[in-house]
Protein backbone atom coordinates (compact mmCIF):
# COMPACT_ATOMS: atom_id res chain seq x y z
CA UNK A 1 0.00 0.00 0.00
CA UNK A 2 1.68 3.32 -1.19
CA UNK A 3 1.93 6.17 1.31
CA UNK A 4 -0.73 8.48 -0.76
CA UNK A 5 -2.96 5.24 -0.45
CA UNK A 6 -2.63 5.16 3.11
CA UNK A 7 -3.20 9.14 3.57
CA UNK A 8 -6.64 8.29 1.81
CA UNK A 9 -7.94 5.75 3.73
CA UNK A 10 -7.13 7.65 6.87
CA UNK A 11 -8.95 10.94 5.57
CA UNK A 12 -12.41 8.11 4.55
CA UNK A 13 -12.26 7.23 8.02
CA UNK A 14 -11.79 10.04 9.55
CA UNK A 15 -14.76 11.16 7.73
CA UNK A 16 -16.88 8.57 8.65
CA UNK A 17 -16.21 8.71 12.62
CA UNK A 18 -15.13 12.15 13.39
CA UNK A 19 -18.09 14.38 14.02
CA UNK A 20 -15.85 16.62 17.15
CA UNK A 21 -12.91 18.81 18.36
CA UNK A 22 -10.08 16.72 19.02
CA UNK A 23 -10.07 18.16 22.17
CA UNK A 24 -13.45 16.86 23.27
CA UNK A 25 -13.75 13.55 25.48
CA UNK A 26 -15.52 12.24 22.25
CA UNK A 27 -13.47 13.75 19.95
CA UNK A 28 -11.00 12.24 21.56
CA UNK A 29 -12.60 9.00 21.69
CA UNK A 30 -13.42 8.81 18.22
CA UNK A 31 -9.52 9.32 17.24
CA UNK A 32 -8.84 6.54 19.34
CA UNK A 33 -10.92 4.20 17.36
CA UNK A 34 -9.76 5.80 14.24
CA UNK A 35 -6.37 4.71 15.08
CA UNK A 36 -7.02 1.62 15.70
CA UNK A 37 -9.47 0.65 12.70
CA UNK A 38 -7.62 2.01 10.58
CA UNK A 39 -5.58 -1.53 10.40
CA UNK A 40 -6.81 -5.12 9.61
CA UNK A 41 -10.38 -5.40 11.40
CA UNK A 42 -12.08 -8.54 10.49
CA UNK A 43 -10.53 -11.46 9.08
CA UNK A 44 -14.30 -13.10 9.49
CA UNK A 45 -17.52 -11.15 8.44
CA UNK A 46 -20.22 -11.33 11.31
CA UNK A 47 -23.47 -10.70 9.82
CA UNK A 48 -24.99 -14.05 8.94
CA UNK A 49 -26.11 -14.80 5.26
CA UNK A 50 -28.68 -16.91 5.83
CA UNK A 51 -30.76 -14.50 7.01
CA UNK A 52 -29.66 -11.64 4.50
CA UNK A 53 -30.59 -13.99 1.32
CA UNK A 54 -33.97 -14.54 1.81
CA UNK A 55 -34.28 -11.04 3.09
CA UNK A 56 -32.98 -9.72 -0.23
CA UNK A 57 -34.54 -12.30 -2.28
CA UNK A 58 -31.68 -12.36 -4.64
CA UNK A 59 -32.29 -14.25 -8.11
CA UNK A 60 -30.26 -14.26 -11.46
CA UNK A 61 -30.92 -10.68 -12.30
CA UNK A 62 -29.94 -9.23 -8.96
CA UNK A 63 -27.36 -6.67 -8.62
CA UNK A 64 -26.30 -6.81 -5.15
CA UNK A 65 -24.22 -4.20 -3.61
CA UNK A 66 -22.31 -5.05 -0.24
CA UNK A 67 -20.03 -3.95 2.45
CA UNK A 68 -17.48 -6.02 2.11
CA UNK A 69 -15.64 -6.49 5.54
CA UNK A 70 -14.16 -10.27 5.87
CA UNK A 71 -15.24 -10.54 2.57
CA UNK A 72 -17.22 -13.68 3.39
CA UNK A 73 -20.87 -12.37 2.35
CA UNK A 74 -19.57 -11.41 -0.94
CA UNK A 75 -18.92 -15.09 -1.51
CA UNK A 76 -21.94 -16.15 -0.10
CA UNK A 77 -24.37 -14.24 -1.88
CA UNK A 78 -22.44 -15.71 -4.98
CA UNK A 79 -23.60 -19.13 -4.17
CA UNK A 80 -27.22 -17.90 -5.19
CA UNK A 81 -25.76 -16.73 -8.31
CA UNK A 82 -27.25 -13.27 -9.12
CA UNK A 83 -26.08 -11.28 -11.90
CA UNK A 84 -23.47 -9.59 -9.64
CA UNK A 85 -21.80 -8.50 -6.52
CA UNK A 86 -19.80 -4.73 -5.73
CA UNK A 87 -18.07 -5.73 -2.38
CA UNK A 88 -17.21 -1.61 -1.13
CA UNK A 89 -15.13 -1.01 1.90
CA UNK A 90 -12.95 2.36 2.60
CA UNK A 91 -10.36 -0.12 4.85
CA UNK A 92 -7.92 -1.47 1.93
CA UNK A 93 -7.16 -4.00 4.51
CA UNK A 94 -10.43 -5.49 3.80
CA UNK A 95 -10.22 -4.71 0.16
CA UNK A 96 -7.15 -6.92 0.05
CA UNK A 97 -8.78 -9.68 1.84
CA UNK A 98 -11.55 -9.57 -0.88
CA UNK A 99 -9.61 -9.48 -3.37
CA UNK A 100 -7.29 -12.48 -2.20
CA UNK A 101 -10.29 -14.47 -1.93
CA UNK A 102 -11.96 -14.10 -5.45
CA UNK A 103 -8.42 -14.55 -7.14
CA UNK A 104 -7.96 -18.01 -4.52
CA UNK A 105 -11.49 -19.29 -6.06
CA UNK A 106 -10.19 -18.51 -9.51
CA UNK A 107 -6.82 -19.64 -9.26
CA UNK A 108 -6.45 -22.61 -6.69
CA UNK A 109 -6.56 -26.20 -8.00
CA UNK A 110 -9.82 -27.63 -6.44
CA UNK A 111 -11.67 -26.99 -3.39
CA UNK A 112 -9.40 -28.72 -1.04
CA UNK A 113 -6.94 -26.28 -1.39
CA UNK A 114 -9.54 -23.59 -1.35
CA UNK A 115 -10.72 -25.06 1.89
CA UNK A 116 -7.35 -25.48 3.32
CA UNK A 117 -6.57 -21.79 2.49
CA UNK A 118 -9.89 -20.41 4.03
CA UNK A 119 -11.54 -23.16 6.14
CA UNK A 120 -8.41 -23.68 8.07
CA UNK A 121 -5.88 -20.59 7.34
CA UNK A 122 -3.25 -22.40 9.33
CA UNK A 123 -1.30 -24.11 6.83
CA UNK A 124 2.66 -23.45 5.37
CA UNK A 125 0.99 -24.92 2.11
CA UNK A 126 -1.43 -22.20 1.67
CA UNK A 127 1.38 -19.79 1.33
CA UNK A 128 2.96 -22.20 -1.03
CA UNK A 129 -0.05 -22.10 -3.20
CA UNK A 130 -0.53 -18.33 -3.08
CA UNK A 131 3.39 -18.21 -4.15
CA UNK A 132 2.13 -20.92 -7.09
CA UNK A 133 -1.18 -20.06 -8.10
CA UNK A 134 -2.56 -16.91 -6.71
CA UNK A 135 0.24 -14.14 -6.52
CA UNK A 136 0.77 -14.22 -10.40
CA UNK A 137 -2.74 -13.63 -11.03
CA UNK A 138 -3.57 -10.46 -8.82
CA UNK A 139 -3.43 -6.58 -9.34
CA UNK A 140 -0.64 -4.88 -8.13
CA UNK A 141 -2.19 -3.55 -5.24
CA UNK A 142 -3.57 -6.67 -4.03
CA UNK A 143 -0.04 -8.31 -4.73
CA UNK A 144 2.13 -5.35 -2.83
CA UNK A 145 -0.41 -5.66 0.55
CA UNK A 146 0.11 -9.17 0.58
CA UNK A 147 3.80 -9.63 -0.14
CA UNK A 148 4.68 -6.24 2.28
CA UNK A 149 7.40 -7.21 5.01
CA UNK A 150 5.40 -6.48 8.61
CA UNK A 151 6.18 -7.48 11.86
CA UNK A 152 6.43 -10.29 13.23
CA UNK A 153 5.15 -12.85 10.63
CA UNK A 154 7.67 -11.34 7.77
CA UNK A 155 5.10 -11.32 4.66
CA UNK A 156 1.68 -10.63 5.70
CA UNK A 157 0.25 -13.65 3.73
CA UNK A 158 2.61 -15.97 6.49
CA UNK A 159 -1.14 -15.28 8.19
CA UNK A 160 -2.39 -17.87 6.48
CA UNK A 161 0.38 -20.68 8.05
CA UNK A 162 -0.19 -19.36 11.71
CA UNK A 163 -4.61 -19.21 11.76
CA UNK A 164 -5.65 -15.97 9.81
CA UNK A 165 -8.67 -16.24 12.16
CA UNK A 166 -6.26 -15.05 15.20
CA UNK A 167 -5.17 -11.77 13.75
CA UNK A 168 -6.67 -9.01 12.67
CA UNK A 169 -8.21 -6.68 14.77
CA UNK A 170 -11.15 -8.83 16.31
CA UNK A 171 -9.32 -11.84 16.09
CA UNK A 172 -7.25 -10.31 18.35
CA UNK A 173 -9.79 -9.00 20.74
CA UNK A 174 -11.15 -12.68 21.21
CA UNK A 175 -7.69 -13.77 21.79
CA UNK A 176 -7.68 -11.70 24.94
CA UNK A 177 -11.26 -12.63 25.86
CA UNK A 178 -10.25 -16.20 26.23
CA UNK A 179 -7.15 -15.21 28.20
CA UNK A 180 -9.39 -13.19 30.72
CA UNK A 181 -11.72 -16.50 30.85
CA UNK A 182 -8.54 -18.85 31.58
CA UNK A 183 -7.30 -16.20 34.21
CA UNK A 184 -11.14 -17.13 35.86
CA UNK A 185 -10.32 -20.65 35.42
CA UNK A 186 -13.06 -20.89 32.02
CA UNK A 187 -12.36 -22.07 28.60
CA UNK A 188 -14.41 -20.85 25.81
CA UNK A 189 -13.85 -24.38 24.30
CA UNK A 190 -16.06 -26.25 26.38
CA UNK A 191 -18.93 -24.82 24.88
CA UNK A 192 -18.15 -27.24 21.42
CA UNK A 193 -18.29 -30.51 23.65
CA UNK A 194 -22.19 -29.86 23.61
CA UNK A 195 -24.59 -32.28 22.32
CA UNK A 196 -27.85 -30.14 22.49
CA UNK A 197 -29.24 -26.82 23.30
CA UNK A 198 -30.11 -27.92 27.02
CA UNK A 199 -26.54 -28.47 27.11
CA UNK A 200 -25.01 -25.85 25.40
CA UNK A 201 -27.05 -23.99 28.06
CA UNK A 202 -25.37 -25.72 31.29
CA UNK A 203 -22.19 -25.29 29.81
CA UNK A 204 -22.71 -21.26 29.50
CA UNK A 205 -24.38 -20.83 32.97
CA UNK A 206 -21.42 -22.64 34.54
CA UNK A 207 -18.67 -21.04 32.88
CA UNK A 208 -18.99 -18.37 30.58
CA UNK A 209 -21.86 -16.62 31.86
CA UNK A 210 -20.98 -15.99 35.77
CA UNK A 211 -17.77 -13.77 34.29
CA UNK A 212 -20.31 -11.08 33.49
CA UNK A 213 -20.78 -10.53 37.67
CA UNK A 214 -17.27 -10.19 37.93
CA UNK A 215 -16.67 -6.49 38.93
CA UNK A 216 -13.29 -6.21 36.54
CA UNK A 217 -15.34 -7.67 33.72
CA UNK A 218 -18.17 -5.11 34.10
CA UNK A 219 -15.78 -2.02 34.17
CA UNK A 220 -14.54 -3.86 30.95
CA UNK A 221 -17.56 -3.83 29.48
CA UNK A 222 -18.69 -0.49 30.44
CA UNK A 223 -15.85 1.07 28.56
CA UNK A 224 -16.29 2.42 25.28
CA UNK A 225 -12.26 1.98 24.40
CA UNK A 226 -12.95 -1.93 25.27
CA UNK A 227 -15.10 -2.40 22.70
CA UNK A 228 -12.95 -0.94 19.97
CA UNK A 229 -11.44 -4.30 19.39
CA UNK A 230 -14.98 -5.70 18.16
CA UNK A 231 -15.16 -2.82 15.49
CA UNK A 232 -17.85 -0.44 18.06
CA UNK A 233 -16.87 3.32 17.78
CA UNK A 234 -18.29 5.47 20.15
CA UNK A 235 -21.71 6.35 18.05
CA UNK A 236 -22.44 2.98 18.23
CA UNK A 237 -21.46 2.79 21.76
CA UNK A 238 -23.98 4.98 22.93
CA UNK A 239 -26.83 2.88 21.00
CA UNK A 240 -25.78 -0.22 22.38
CA UNK A 241 -25.38 1.43 26.14
CA UNK A 242 -29.06 3.59 25.52
CA UNK A 243 -30.45 -0.68 24.77
CA UNK A 244 -29.01 -2.09 27.78
CA UNK A 245 -29.65 1.45 30.06
CA UNK A 246 -26.32 1.77 30.86
CA UNK A 247 -25.99 -1.83 31.66
CA UNK A 248 -23.31 -3.13 29.27
CA UNK A 249 -22.25 -5.84 31.00
CA UNK A 250 -25.79 -7.09 30.90
CA UNK A 251 -26.60 -6.99 27.12
CA UNK A 252 -23.48 -8.31 26.32
CA UNK A 253 -24.46 -11.44 28.43
CA UNK A 254 -27.39 -11.72 26.97
CA UNK A 255 -25.98 -11.52 23.51
CA UNK A 256 -22.95 -13.96 24.17
CA UNK A 257 -25.81 -16.43 25.61
CA UNK A 258 -28.35 -16.01 22.46
CA UNK A 259 -24.76 -17.17 20.27
CA UNK A 260 -24.13 -19.77 23.29
CA UNK A 261 -27.41 -20.98 23.35
CA UNK A 262 -30.12 -20.54 21.09
CA UNK A 263 -28.14 -22.50 17.84
CA UNK A 264 -27.27 -25.94 17.70
CA UNK A 265 -23.23 -25.30 17.98
CA UNK A 266 -22.86 -28.31 15.45
CA UNK A 267 -23.23 -25.37 12.47
CA UNK A 268 -23.28 -22.07 14.04
CA UNK A 269 -19.56 -20.99 12.89
CA UNK A 270 -19.96 -17.50 13.99
CA UNK A 271 -19.86 -19.58 17.87
CA UNK A 272 -16.80 -22.03 16.36
CA UNK A 273 -15.31 -18.47 15.71
CA UNK A 274 -15.91 -16.91 19.04
CA UNK A 275 -15.16 -20.08 21.55
CA UNK A 276 -12.67 -22.35 18.75
CA UNK A 277 -11.15 -19.22 16.93
CA UNK A 278 -11.49 -21.31 14.07
CA UNK A 279 -13.77 -23.26 11.81
CA UNK A 280 -15.30 -26.72 12.22
CA UNK A 281 -12.63 -28.28 10.30
CA UNK A 282 -13.05 -31.93 10.76
CA UNK A 283 -17.09 -32.14 9.98
CA UNK A 284 -17.08 -29.16 8.01
CA UNK A 285 -20.92 -28.45 9.53
CA UNK A 286 -19.80 -25.27 11.49
CA UNK A 287 -18.60 -23.52 8.35
CA UNK A 288 -19.88 -20.53 6.12
CA UNK A 289 -21.78 -21.55 2.90
CA UNK A 290 -18.75 -20.34 0.77
CA UNK A 291 -16.29 -23.23 2.39
CA UNK A 292 -18.99 -25.93 1.61
CA UNK A 293 -17.64 -28.40 -1.27
CA UNK A 294 -21.66 -28.31 -2.68
CA UNK A 295 -21.25 -24.88 -3.44
CA UNK A 296 -17.97 -24.65 -4.68
CA UNK A 297 -18.89 -25.22 -8.43
CA UNK A 298 -21.44 -22.67 -8.34
CA UNK A 299 -19.14 -20.27 -6.78
CA UNK A 300 -16.34 -21.11 -9.73
CA UNK A 301 -18.86 -20.21 -12.23
CA UNK A 302 -20.19 -17.35 -10.92
CA UNK A 303 -16.84 -15.67 -9.47
CA UNK A 304 -16.58 -13.36 -12.14
CA UNK A 305 -19.56 -11.59 -11.79
CA UNK A 306 -17.58 -10.57 -8.12
CA UNK A 307 -15.66 -7.42 -7.84
CA UNK A 308 -14.02 -5.17 -4.80
CA UNK A 309 -13.88 -1.38 -4.41
CA UNK A 310 -11.99 0.86 -2.12
CA UNK A 311 -14.40 3.78 -1.82
CA UNK A 312 -17.04 4.73 1.05
CA UNK A 313 -20.49 3.41 0.20
CA UNK A 314 -21.76 6.63 -0.59
CA UNK A 315 -19.12 8.02 -3.15
CA UNK A 316 -19.18 4.51 -4.48
CA UNK A 317 -22.82 4.36 -5.30
CA UNK A 318 -22.87 8.38 -6.13
CA UNK A 319 -20.84 7.32 -9.55
CA UNK A 320 -23.45 4.88 -10.21
CA UNK A 321 -25.92 4.68 -12.63
CA UNK A 322 -29.89 5.10 -12.45
CA UNK A 323 -31.45 1.75 -11.66
CA UNK A 324 -28.27 0.25 -11.44
CA UNK A 325 -28.53 -1.74 -7.86
CA UNK A 326 -31.15 -4.35 -6.27
CA UNK A 327 -29.96 -5.33 -3.63
CA UNK A 328 -28.24 -2.91 -0.90
CA UNK A 329 -26.38 -4.66 2.26
CA UNK A 330 -24.73 -1.80 4.70
CA UNK A 331 -24.05 -4.36 7.72
CA UNK A 332 -24.41 -1.88 10.75
CA UNK A 333 -22.30 1.17 8.89
CA UNK A 334 -25.19 3.69 9.75
CA UNK A 335 -24.84 3.33 13.23
CA UNK A 336 -21.86 5.66 12.61
CA UNK A 337 -23.34 8.25 10.83
CA UNK A 338 -24.86 11.48 11.64
CA UNK A 339 -27.77 12.67 10.23
CA UNK A 340 -25.92 14.54 7.05
CA UNK A 341 -24.35 11.26 6.06
CA UNK A 342 -27.06 9.17 6.56
CA UNK A 343 -29.26 11.97 3.92
CA UNK A 344 -26.41 11.93 1.56
CA UNK A 345 -25.97 8.08 1.64
CA UNK A 346 -29.73 7.36 1.22
CA UNK A 347 -30.22 10.09 -1.95
CA UNK A 348 -27.80 8.31 -3.71
CA UNK A 349 -29.31 5.27 -2.79
CA UNK A 350 -32.83 6.85 -3.75
CA UNK A 351 -31.31 7.43 -7.85
CA UNK A 352 -28.79 4.36 -7.76
CA UNK A 353 -32.17 2.16 -7.21
CA UNK A 354 -34.40 -0.18 -8.96
CA UNK A 355 -38.27 -0.64 -8.27
CA UNK A 356 -38.37 -2.33 -5.85
CA UNK A 357 -34.95 -2.91 -4.47
CA UNK A 358 -33.95 -3.97 -1.27
CA UNK A 359 -31.78 -2.68 1.63
CA UNK A 360 -30.68 -4.45 4.56
CA UNK A 361 -28.63 -3.46 7.42
CA UNK A 362 -28.04 -4.02 11.08
CA UNK A 363 -28.16 -1.97 13.99
CA UNK A 364 -26.65 -1.92 17.81
CA UNK A 365 -30.17 -1.22 19.46
CA UNK A 366 -33.71 -2.40 18.25
CA UNK A 367 -34.96 0.59 16.18
CA UNK A 368 -33.70 1.98 12.84
CA UNK A 369 -32.11 5.13 12.37
CA UNK A 370 -33.71 6.07 9.73
CA UNK A 371 -37.71 6.86 10.97
CA UNK A 372 -36.11 9.75 12.85
CA UNK A 373 -32.39 10.60 10.62
CA UNK A 374 -33.94 10.48 6.96
CA UNK A 375 -35.39 13.46 5.61
CA UNK A 376 -39.18 13.01 4.31
CA UNK A 377 -38.03 12.94 0.79
CA UNK A 378 -35.78 10.20 1.11
CA UNK A 379 -37.63 8.01 3.71
CA UNK A 380 -40.89 8.17 1.84
CA UNK A 381 -40.53 5.85 -0.84
CA UNK A 382 -39.47 2.91 1.36
CA UNK A 383 -41.79 0.15 2.68
CA UNK A 384 -40.69 -1.02 6.06
CA UNK A 385 -42.29 -3.50 8.21
CA UNK A 386 -41.01 -2.63 11.62
CA UNK A 387 -42.69 -5.92 13.24
CA UNK A 388 -40.01 -8.00 11.30
CA UNK A 389 -37.07 -6.27 12.39
CA UNK A 390 -36.85 -8.37 15.50
CA UNK A 391 -37.56 -11.66 14.25
CA UNK A 392 -35.23 -11.60 11.70
CA UNK A 393 -32.59 -10.75 14.14
CA UNK A 394 -33.34 -13.50 16.72
CA UNK A 395 -32.76 -15.58 13.35
CA UNK A 396 -28.97 -14.16 12.67
CA UNK A 397 -26.67 -16.77 14.79
CA UNK A 398 -23.70 -14.30 14.85
CA UNK A 399 -26.18 -12.84 17.73
CA UNK A 400 -24.00 -9.79 18.18
CA UNK A 401 -26.67 -6.60 16.87
CA UNK A 402 -29.99 -5.84 18.16
CA UNK A 403 -31.64 -5.34 15.11
CA UNK A 404 -32.40 -6.35 11.19
CA UNK A 405 -34.16 -3.89 9.24
CA UNK A 406 -35.12 -4.55 5.74
CA UNK A 407 -36.50 -1.67 3.39
CA UNK A 408 -38.02 -1.97 -0.09
CA UNK A 409 -38.20 0.96 -2.78
CA UNK A 410 -41.86 1.35 -4.08
CA UNK A 411 -41.18 3.95 -6.73
CA UNK A 412 -45.05 4.67 -7.30
CA UNK A 413 -44.63 7.18 -4.23
CA UNK A 414 -42.48 9.22 -5.63
CA UNK A 415 -44.83 9.14 -8.71
CA UNK A 416 -48.03 9.56 -6.89
CA UNK A 417 -46.18 12.23 -4.76
CA UNK A 418 -44.91 14.17 -7.93
CA UNK A 419 -48.44 14.44 -9.57
CA UNK A 420 -49.80 15.65 -6.55
CA UNK A 421 -47.63 18.52 -6.44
Amino acid sequence: MSETETVANKELLKGAVHENKATSKRGLQERMFTAVFSGFVYPQIWEDPEVDIPAMKIDSTSRIMTICSGGCNMMNYLTESPASVTAVDLNPHHVALGRLKIAALKYLPDYESFFLFFGCADSAKNVENYDRYIAPNLDKYTKDYWEKFVFPHGRRINMFKKNLYKFGLLGKSIGMVHLVAKIYGQNPRDLLNAHSLEEQKEIFDRTLGPLFDKKLIRMICGNPESLYGLGIPPSQFDELNESADGNMASLLKARLERMACQFPIEDNYFAWQAFNRGYDRENKRAIPRYLKEEHYETLKANIDKAQVIHSTITEYLDAQGENSVDCYVFLDAQDWMNTDQLNDLWSAVLRSASDGARVIFRTAGDHSPLTEGLIEDNLSPWDYDKSLAAPRNEEDRSSIYGGFHTYTLDRSKINAKTKAA
